[in-house]
């Protein structure tokens, strides 16, 4: 079957199989950010967005995306090399692995709600699945970017 996406601003047209997975199909468009965890749906390794907000691409058919905007981290760097470097600062890239899913919900939550409270940082980011830093690290991270973007 054929689809056709808008995926990181670029129009594409791909023959698929019926069964094939977002995040397969993302792959092998060169979006080497969008990981494959847990094929489960819990870790949010595999999260991209589509049409703005996010979705898990284990769990997504390519054709579902037919028709719709993807966007993955290597189109959204711009948008994240704001606040990548606060979240390293506070040591929450130890292993780097969970970082692309926790930036793309990170992305998601600031367009969402630009100005949010610990908690909703925390109910935003509870889908993501990080095996090193127990969280803590993120959420100062995300709330030291937040705090300085209102000096």
């Amino acid at each position: 079957m054929e689809i056709r996406l808008t995926l990181n601003g670029k129009v594409v047209c791909a023959d698929v199989r019926p069964d094939t997975l977002l995040l397969d199909f993302l792959r092998r468009q060169g979006c080497i950010s969008v990981k494959r965890g847990c094929e489960t749906a819990n870790c949010g390794l595999c999260t991209v967005l589509m049409d703005g907000k996010p979705v898990l691409s284990c769990s997504t058919l390519a054709a579902r995306a037919d028709g719709h905007t993807v966007q993955t981290l290597e189109g959204l760097q711009a948008e994240a090399v704001d606040f990548v470097t606060f979240i390293a600062d506070q040591g929450a890239e130890q292993c780097g692995f969970c970082n692309p899913g926790f930036v793309m919900n990170t992305i998601a939550l600031l367009r969402e709600n630009p100005d949010p409270t610990d908690d909703d940082i925390r109910a935003f980011l509870a889908g993501n699945l990080c095996r090193c830093s127990g969280y803590e690290g993120q959420l100062r991270g995300i709330r030291a970017y937040l705090d300085s973007r209102k000096k």
